[in-house]
């Protein structure tokens, strides 16, 4: 184990063989660039030393390294069916009205048909209603900006998913 100043969560991260982290980063995030660039970080000291290393990451991918990461997030309103973590990630839209679940697909489609990959929003802790105000708007940007605003929310993403995965009890 590694030192007892470490988390435990963060320990046992950091102690992994390399295909079982290289698995749970994936769990975190699809781009395999950003994997193997979190690995080869390892070990961490702090929560926050890995979130920077996550955060440096994200900065560095290229728009194919961004297209893998958007691959692996299913369209809000329609989280994958088994996935506990979209699902959880989605709940905002639970509860939401046939008539607002309708307006996000039709929303999504067209941004997909703009951008070419689904919305992608950090949705924890985001109301159906915030969603599809944010589709919305960012449906008017350039490529160019949505590109850097969908590197911002999955490095939030990334964060949120990387803080369940070092607190987690073994």
């Amino acid at each position: 184990m590694t030192s007892t100043s470490t988390p435990s969560g963060l320990a046992r991260f950091n102690d992994l063989e390399e295909r079982a982290a290289l698995a749970a980063l994936h769990e975190a995030c699809a781009s395999t660039e950003w994997a193997r660039r979190l690995l080869a970080g390892r070990p961490y000291a702090t929560a926050e030393d890995l979130y920077a290393a996550s955060d440096a990451a994200m900065a560095e991918l290229t728009t194919a390294d961004l297209q893998e990461a958007m691959a692996g997030h299913p369209p809000i309103g329609r989280p994958k069916p088994g996935d506990p973590t979209s699902a959880r990630e989605q709940r905002g839209m639970a509860g939401a009205s046939d008539q607002l679940k309708a307006e996000m697909l039709e929303l999504n489609l067209a941004y997909q048909e703009k951008f070419g990959h689904v919305f992608l929003i950090c949705a924890t802790g985001r109301t159906g209603e915030q969603m599809r105000d944010a589709v919305k708007e960012r449906i008017g940007n350039s490529p160019e900006q949505e590109r850097e605003i969908v590197r911002t929310e999955l490095g939030k993403i990334n964060r949120i998913r990387l803080a369940r995965l070092v607190e987690e009890d073994a």
